[in-house]
């Protein structure tokens, strides 16, 4: 895959790690979820999964006796995972943790592996690369936020520009691990 693809991918994982852990089937789960999007803008966002705001009404004065419909669970979760994303958008949090003041976080690049590939026509000894990586973060999270795949594969580019002679060998790469 691109770079670029990759770095959206590894950000989403930060995103879903740092959430709630517990399964939206879990008594638990769907008790925090309930709870995280007990706020206008959460109830906003079920109506926008398609929640009718009778049921979350009756979910919300409930406090978790009533039990979703499994169509239901899948509507929460999708509305509790999107408000999560916006929120650490909009706080700046997911911005400061990966600027980690200014000192920037490690980024491990994965080549594309070439086992596969005829020996005439693999690259020779891709390794793993690890490199600190600093100054981005906001313009990559900015971008990401917009859905802005063209300024993500640009910051891809910006990355890997630092790896001098090796920089087309991870225009593609297998993953991108960020120690996030």
């Amino acid at each position: 895959m691109k770079g670029g693809e990759a770095l959206i991918l590894e950000l989403n994982r930060i995103v879903y790690s740092s959430g709630i852990s517990s399964p939206v089937t879990s008594k638990r789960g769907l008790a925090a979820r309930l709870r995280y999007l007990d706020s206008p803008a959460g109830r906003q966002e079920l109506k926008t999964q398609g929640v009718s705001p009778r049921t979350i009404r009756s979910w919300m004065k409930a406090k978790g006796k009533i039990r979703p419909t499994p169509a239901n669970l899948e509507r929460i979760d999708a509305a509790y995972w999107t408000r999560r994303r916006e929120n650490l958008i909009r706080s700046g949090w997911l911005k400061r943790h990966l600027d980690n003041d200014g000192r920037g976080r490690r980024m491990e690049i994965y080549p594309v592996d070439q086992s596969q590939v005829p020996e005439k026509r693999s690259r020779p000894n891709v390794s793993q690369r690890s490199i600190n990586v600093r100054y981005i973060w906001s313009d990559l999270v900015d971008a990401w936020a917009d859905q802005n795949a063209d300024l993500i594969d640009e910051i891809w580019d910006d990355v890997i520009s630092d790896l001098d002679s090796e920089y087309s060998a991870y225009a593609y790469v297998t993953a991108v691990g960020i120690g996030a």
